[in-house]
Order: C-alpha cells, then structure tokens, then sequence
C-alpha cells in the first residue's frame, strides 16, 4: 500500500500512469493484455469502421475540479485550442463527409474563440454536440450561451452525477447539485429535452465509487422520474461511462486501495459485443494542440495515431485515418467491461 501512495504523487505524467496500469499483470491473477483479447476474438489489429464524429478537445480549463474527471481539468490549467488550430480543424472538416463535431474539454464554453468555431462549424451544416458540465452556464460570462446554442440547434450533453444532492456534491463540489438543477430548468425553459423542439439535452452518469455503471436503460428511467418528480426538468436520454484508470481516478483508486481489484473487474467484465462497437472505431480526437488520437482517453495518455498514420491535424488525410491501426492499451478495458462504455453511453 505504501508503494501505491508513493507512486500516486507523480500521476501527472501520462507515461507514469501507464507505467501503473501495465504494472498490474504482475499483481492480479489472468490480466491478459488487451491485444490478446482482441485476437481471440479476431479483432486484432483493432480497425476504424469509418470516421463519423470529430471530436474535439479545445482545452484543459474548468471552472470544476471533478473527482473523476480523467482530463485532470480546472481553472489552473493553461492548455487552450488556438484559433489557428481551430481554422485547421475546419478545413479538415470541409473536405469530408463527416457528420458530427463533438466540443469538449475542459469546459469547452471557456475557449476563447467557442462561439466563433461553433458558428463556423454551422455554416459546415454539422452535427454539433457540446458536452458542459452545466455549472458553467450559470456564471454571468455565460449565461447567455444556453439561447446562442439554442439558436444554431446545438445538442448538449451534460455531467450530472446523480440524481440526488448528496452523491453529487460528493463527486463534484459543494453547490453544484442546486446549480445543475437551475441550469437544466434554464434549458428546458428555452426548449432544450422537451419534444417537438428538436433540442437535445442528454445527461451523462459516472460512477461514483470503484464500480461499473448499472443499466443505463433503468438508470435512465430513475433519473426521469426523480428529476421530474422534484423538480420537473426533463432530458432527452441519459448515457452511463465507465470511469477509466487515468489521471484523478487512477489516483482514486491508488490511494482507496481499489487499483487492483478494479482493473481484475475490467478484464473480467471483457464483453466481445462491445469490443467491435468502441468508439474509437468512428471517431478522432483532436487534442488542444491539434495532436491527433484514437480517442480522448489515449489523448491524455498521450498515445496518438501511429502505424502510418498523420498524428498532427495539419496533416490531415481522411483515408489514411480511416484506414490507421487503432493504437490500444490495458485501459481499453474500460470501454469494452459489461455493457462497454464510449461518449454516447453504454454501447451494447
């Protein structure tokens, strides 16, 4: 136990916490390497099944300092998209058939220039979801971010703990339940979930402890009755992800003691049907410094495209991209454990 707690203090270093996750095969009885699992099921080398959302990372910087948050974001954190890369993400965009742009962070609503890429990216007649963690609206900078949005049909897809105060607060901060709650009913005030409006509002549930998700379908079903019961909000769908072993959970996990045990749940909690519909099979991650990566998860363990293909959205080539190796590692469990996880929810 003492080692783990000595090793916790430098988990910054995304080769370090790789170095911690891969250490286990020596520590937990049948942890096979994850391209062992994928070859068992004919899945090896893992391949893209055609690019279809661009995902974006344009930047570090949260008004939060979530427990779970495997970004390792807050307001310290200096890691911004410039407008320059931005403009590379736009004519990448506007030669290619891809349908849905994907804004995240960080809270992505803190880049300087959101406002101009996501009226930008409209113009493309794209797909646009925002992923904000619904705090950020309820500050005078942003506050009237919810009707811009509103404006340009922009999907939001908002982190929401729980459904109750206390296991919220836990995860999140002191406060950020009653926060949540004055946003959401912001939002369906202006439209956002309600039907006929074609405003899409889409929470998202991590859990709390070393544990998997449960059902999305019955979580899902929870949240609607006691959102509405309490408080009569009302959202689109709910998506359930796994919390993977990286930066602040990782650390979690080290310093509870639950490292070990986790990562056994993952492997043996390996479903073949969720392995074949991952998400990095259709989506690229751009990182705030145009890197480019399988997904966000190896964004911040700094793995990014490899096997030929361009690693920098300077370099752009969609059919290089769509035809790459899918670079993979033991965290990847974490997509494919029960009814695997990626950002649009459970996945089988």
């Amino acid at each position: 136990m003492k080692s783990l707690i000595a090793q916790s203090h430098s988990l910054s270093n995304p080769k370090k916490q790789l170095d911690v996750i891969n250490n286990q095969n020596d520590r937990v009885k049948n942890l096979d390497k994850f391209e062992k699992k994928l070859n068992e099921i004919g899945l090896y080398p893992l391949k893209p099944t055609g690019i279809e959302i661009f995902q974006i990372n344009v930047g570090y910087m949260c008004n939060m300092t979530c427990k779970h948050c495997h970004v390792d974001a807050g307001p310290d954190r200096k890691e911004i998209m410039s407008r320059e890369t931005l403009e590379h993400c736009l004519r990448a965009l506007d030669h290619s058939e891809i349908t849905t742009v994907d804004l995240t962070g960080g809270a992505p609503e803190m880049n300087p220039h959101f406002r101009w890429f996501v009226d930008e990216v409209s113009k493309l007649k794209k797909h646009i979801i925002v992923r904000s963690n619904l705090t950020i609206l309820d500050t005078r900078k942003f506050e009237d971010l919810p009707q811009f949005l509103a404006d340009r049909s922009v999907e939001i897809t908002c982190s929401l703990p729980f459904y109750s105060r206390r296991r919220t607060d836990a995860q999140r901060g002191e406060g950020t339940y009653d926060k949540s709650m004055k946003v959401l009913k912001l939002l369906n005030d202006i439209g956002y979930g309600k039907k006929g409006t074609g405003l899409v509002l889409n929470l998202v549930y991590n859990p709390v402890g070393a544990f998997l998700p449960p059902d999305q379908e019955s979580l899902k079903k929870d949240y609607k009755k006691r959102l509405w019961d309490d408080h009569k909000i009302l959202f689109n769908d709910l998506f359930t992800i796994t919390n993977l072993p990286i930066s602040r959970y990782l650390n979690f996990l080290m310093m509870s003691g639950n490292l070990e045990e986790y990562m056994e749940k993952l492997v043996t909690s390996f479903n073949p049907s969720a392995a074949m519909g991952v998400m990095c099979r259709n989506t690229i991650s751009i990182g705030w410094d145009g890197n480019l990566y399988d997904c966000d998860f190896n964004q911040m363990l700094k793995l990014k495209t490899n096997h030929g293909a361009p690693d920098h959205i300077k370099n752009w080539d969609l059919e290089k991209l769509n035809s790459r190796e899918i670079v993979v590692n033991q965290h990847c469990y974490g997509c494919t454990a029960g009814a695997g996880s990626s950002c649009g929810g459970a996945v089988t």
